[in-house]
């Protein structure tokens, strides 16, 4: 018996910041799984900045989203047909299938979720997922954080920076974040216990703002913004400081490129590191994050939010609501229950 599916094409390379337009729902048809196979269906999908890179005819560490195709992304789904044994109808899995209602899989392209019950499924598309090991090999892997050492995070308040946050406390640092919203900025002072906060937003100067709330410097900053926020570190980096590079999410919509930070050379000055990473690279640690990260999340010093969006028609619109800071924590969409 075939399953009705129902998929979000990209129509067509936005220019500038997305918009609805340029994505469109569709529907398809499934076949019964063959031997090897396995079907889905979606309850949970995860929209993510870096899917704006692949938005783009142009060459990058992945390659851009096909067009009139379904879109790929983090998901969690729960099978419902099964030929493998490996995967038992009604249990939980993971795969690249978001974007859809349903997928059809070989059983390479699942992994079956972390067995922990006493955790919610969707955490392992935020704090203890993709975003959650990003910022455990951002901060531990190429900034090589470390007790005491005064941490800077862009993006502080998002689904990477939260954790990022909180992994530095949980090491011992002293924390600042940036957000531009004051809510943000209570959440993260109040909940993730962040020690210093600054709003971009109410600042005409935010170098300035940076040097009042770490008048010793930073060792360490975790970039996730570019621009004012880079060249602001950059000011301030202490002797021997590192930036992890994780995204410049300030930059992602631009219709040409931008100049470079104007202070880079104080990368030599200051005999600084600053390093990019992708993730994937390091996904063979995974099961050291995980096993971490949930400790702390069942400790109470991990927390997380999560912004949940409804209905898989509604996914474009939570892409899009990423690039407004309209997301506390990770950006969800809820396929079904």
């Amino acid at each position: 018996m075939s399953i009705a599916a129902k998929e979000i094409h990209l129509l067509h390379y936005p220019d500038g910041v997305p918009t609805t337009e340029d994505f469109a729902a569709r529907d398809s048809v499934l076949p019964n799984p063959l031997d090897g196979e396995v079907l889905i269906e979606n309850i949970w999908m995860s929209v993510d900045p870096y899917m704006r890179g692949r938005m783009t005819k142009r060459k990058s560490y992945i390659p851009p989203f096909e067009l009139n195709a379904p879109l790929e992304g983090h998901a969690i789904g729960r099978v419902i047909q099964s030929r493998d044994p490996r995967f038992a109808e009604g249990s939980l899995v993971t795969s690249m299938t978001g974007w859809r209602s349903h997928a059809l899989l070989e059983r390479d392209y699942l992994h079956p979720i972390p067995d922990m019950p006493d955790i919610p499924p969707e955490k392992f598309l935020g704090v203890l997922g993709m975003p959650g090991m990003t910022a455990w090999v951002g901060l531990n892997r190429i900034a090589n954080c470390k007790a005491g050492d005064t941490v800077f995070v862009s993006a502080a308040a998002g689904a990477v920076g939260s954790v990022v946050c909180q992994l530095a406390k949980a090491k011992g640092c002293r924390v600042i974040g940036s957000t531009g919203d004051r809510d943000k900025a209570k959440w993260l002072r109040t909940e993730l216990n962040v020690d210093a906060v600054i709003n971009y937003r109410d600042t005409d100067d935010l170098s300035g703002s940076l040097g009042e709330v770490a008048p010793q410097g930073i060792d360490v900053y975790y970039e996730n913004v570019g621009g004012a926020h880079l060249e602001a570190a950059l000011d301030h980096i202490n002797t021997g400081g590192r930036i992890a590079v994780c995204g410049m999410i300030s930059h992602y919509n631009d219709k040409s490129p931008q100049p470079g930070p104007r202070n880079l050379f104080r990368l030599t000055t200051q005999r600084a590191k600053m390093e990019g990473f992708i993730v994937s690279d390091h996904w063979g640690s995974y099961p050291d994050f995980v096993r971490e990260g949930a400790d702390l999340v069942r400790s109470g010093q991990l927390k997380s939010r999560e912004t949940v969006i409804e209905g898989l028609e509604n996914a474009p619109e939570a892409f899009i609501d990423l690039f407004k800071g309209k997301n506390t924590g990770k950006m969800l969409v809820k396929l079904a229950d």
